[in-house]
């Protein structure tokens, strides 16, 4: 009997996602979540894995990240290719790729596979990203890294898909401090980072301090080259202080020594909130870089910045959740075109996001930005 339109649609809405990703599935894949706070060790782990293999992939979630295990490849000689939004870096020969999570190429089959910083995957807008990544990625080792509040989530992800998974856990290497008064501008020491949230708040405190010290700025507008540069004069003794966005809680690897909160608040793209422990606490880490400083320290540059920030530094950090956000694939796009008989993107996105049913601890993604772009496209 002849299958109706309306039941063929009706397949396509039911979605296992596992199936989706063929190349990955017929990898026999093997799961490991390095898991562990920062400064631990675990994404140097790692990369020691990924340099190991005879070919691999390294997913970032920054273009810094990305270009930052680049540099670490390159510097063993290995070929490597970088590949990001603002720029791709070619190497014909290269056995390894350095990109950023959204660039994930799911037809290339590796031997090896890094998905860095994995409780990114509770992002309101990019989680998608490492979700999709983690079921689809087609390497025979897939390594997550990445916080304790993300393994229940890691779990039901593994358990899913039917792949094993090992679970490496690993201790913070030297010991965090929360500081026990409030450090003003002029009581800065060199090594410092200030932590603002906006790229205003960042350009007014480089101005406040470049009075007295050589400062370094990163935020997520700066071009690659400019990032990068900074970042090389801070980490190089060229400047003493870094001001900086909460871009820097993502894993870079700087000789940061003590960590100065000038909020405790931030606009999340609705409204402005307080920033929770899990923020605190991946921020926090990076103070203390193991091998150039003994201990941390964590600290705020007023009494009630502090005071939020030692109460909120110790409080149990939330567990990730399900359902967990996934986004819809080129392949499901044109089935969904072809059975919708339009060519319009955007009534495709906004089909998808309202009639998806997936199986699994899933659902569609907020896809309010790609409609957005779309609407562009359509006109």
């Amino acid at each position: 009997m002849k299958t109706s339109w309306k039941e063929e649609l009706q397949t396509l809405l039911n979605c296992d996602l596992k199936s989706l990703y063929p190349l990955a599935r017929s990898l026999n894949r093997k799961l490991y979540f390095y898991v562990g706070p920062t400064n631990s060790g675990k994404t140097y782990s790692a990369m020691q894995d990924l340099k190991k293999a005879d070919c691999g992939i390294y997913l970032a979630p920054l273009r810094l990240l990305a270009l930052e295990g680049y540099e670490i490849l390159k510097k063993d000689e290995i070929a490597v290719s970088l590949v990001t939004g603002e720029e791709q870096i070619f190497d014909e020969d290269a056995s390894h790729v350095c990109s950023t999570i959204e660039m994930i190429d799911f037809d290339m089959d590796t031997d090896v596979s890094v998905i860095d910083e994995v409780q990114m995957l509770d992002d309101k807008d990019r989680g998608w990203a490492w979700v999709n990544a983690i079921i689809g990625v087609p390497s025979k080792k897939v390594i997550m890294t990445g916080s304790v509040n993300a393994l229940e989530a890691v779990g039901k992800i593994a358990s899913y898909l039917g792949e094993e998974l090992e679970v490496v856990k690993f201790k913070r290497k030297n010991e965090l401090k929360v500081l026990e008064k409030a450090t003003t501008l002029r009581e800065i020491e060199d090594g410092t980072a200030l932590i603002a949230f906006s790229r205003s708040d960042v350009l007014k405190y480089k101005q406040k301090l470049q009075k007295y010290h050589k400062v370094s700025v990163i935020y997520g507008n700066l071009s690659p080259e400019v990032r990068r540069d900074e970042a090389r004069r801070f980490r190089e003794g060229e400047s003493q202080i870094l001001v900086a966005t909460d871009a820097i809680a993502m894993g870079l690897n700087l000789p940061i020594k003590t960590i100065l909160f000038t909020t405790d608040t931030k606009f999340d793209g609705v409204s402005k909130r307080l920033i929770t422990p899990n923020e605190i606490t991946q921020i926090a880490g990076r103070a203390g870089r193991f091998g150039l400083h003994e201990e941390g320290f964590i600290g705020g540059t007023s009494k009630s910045i502090l005071e939020h920030i030692q109460r909120e530094f110790n409080a149990p950090i939330k567990t990730i959740k399900p359902p967990f956000k996934v986004k819809a694939n080129a392949k499901q796009i044109e089935e969904l075109a072809s059975h919708l008989q339009t060519k319009n993107l955007t009534k495709v996105l906004e089909f998808f996001a309202k009639n998806m049913i997936f199986s699994g601890p899933f659902v569609a993604a907020n896809l309010s930005s790609m409609i957005s772009a779309a609407k562009i496209v359509d006109t």
